[in-house]
C-alpha cells in the first residue's frame, strides 16, 4: 500500500500527524492551483485550509477507486471553481473581463499576476496569459491550468476531471487557440505567449 493510502487511512482515524504529513506532501501543489484560479495569495490560501479540511473531514469516505493524488486534485479544482463563481457573483461580470463591457478597450483595471512557478524572464508574458485565463469557460481553464501551468499529464488530468484523455487534448486545443485569439486581439506582438510561458 502506498503511503499516501495509508495517510488517508489514518487520518479518517482522527491522526492529525498523518494530515501534517499529507499537507507537508500536497499543500504546494494545491496552493499552486489555487492561486492559478484566483490570482490572489489570500484566496489562495483560503481555497488551501479548505482542500485540508475536507480531506480530514472526508478520509473516512475515500473509496480507494483513485490515487489519492487525483482525489486531492479534484476537490482542489471544485473548491477553486466554488469559489471563483462565488467571488463574480459578488461583482459586475464586466470587472472581472479582460476588456470593459461592450468595448475592445483592455480593462486596465485587472491586477497584474505572476504565477509563482514563473521563471523571472517570462513574468511579463505570465501576466497577459492569466490575464487572458480568466476569459476561458470553466472546463478549458481547468484543462489548461492542469497540463499547461501545473504540468499535470493529460491522463492524470482526465482522471481528475473524470473525462477521457482525448477530451482533455480537445479542451487543451481549444483553450490555446481561444487564448491566441485573446492575445493577439489586444497584443498583436504576443499572439505566442502561450507558447513563450514556462512552469
Amino acid at each position: 500500500m502506498h503511503t499516501e493510502d495509508l495517510w488517508i487511512k489514518e487520518i479518517a482515524k482522527g491522526s492529525e500527524q498523518a494530515l501534517e504529513a499529507l499537507y507537508n506532501a500536497y499543500s504546494t501543489k494545491v496552493y499552486n492551483t489555487a492561486i492559478s484560479y484566483t490570482k490572489n495569495e489570500e484566496d489562495a490560501e483560503e481555497i488551501l485550509q479548505d482542500v485540508f479540511i475536507t480531506i480530514y473531514n472526508s478520509a473516512d469516505k475515500f473509496k480507494f477507486t483513485a490515487a489519492v493524488s487525483t482525489w486531492i486534485y479534484r476537490i482542489t479544482v471544485n473548491k477553486c471553481i466554488d469559489f471563483t463563481r462565488k467571488k463574480s457573483n459578488r461583482f459586475r461580470k464586466g470587472l472581472l473581463s479582460i476588456y470593459r463591457p461592450n468595448s475592445n478597450e483592455l480593462n486596465h483595471d485587472i491586477a497584474d499576476f505572476v504565477h509563482p512557478g514563473v521563471h523571472m524572464e517570462n513574468q511579463e508574458n505570465a501576466k497577459l496569459l492569466f490575464r487572458a485565463i480568466e476569459e476561458l469557460p470553466e472546463k478549458q481553464k481547468t484543462a489548461f491550468i492542469l497540463t499547461q501551468v501545473e504540468g499535470l499529464s493529460q491522463q492524470q488530468v482526465a482522471e481528475i476531471m473524470e473525462i477521457t484523455r482525448k477530451a482533455v487534448e480537445s479542451l487543451v486545443q481549444r483553450a490555446k487557440a481561444n487564448l491566441r485569439k485573446t492575445l493577439e486581439k489586444f497584443f498583436p506582438e504576443r499572439g505566442n505567449t502561450t507558447n513563450k510561458t514556462s512552469n
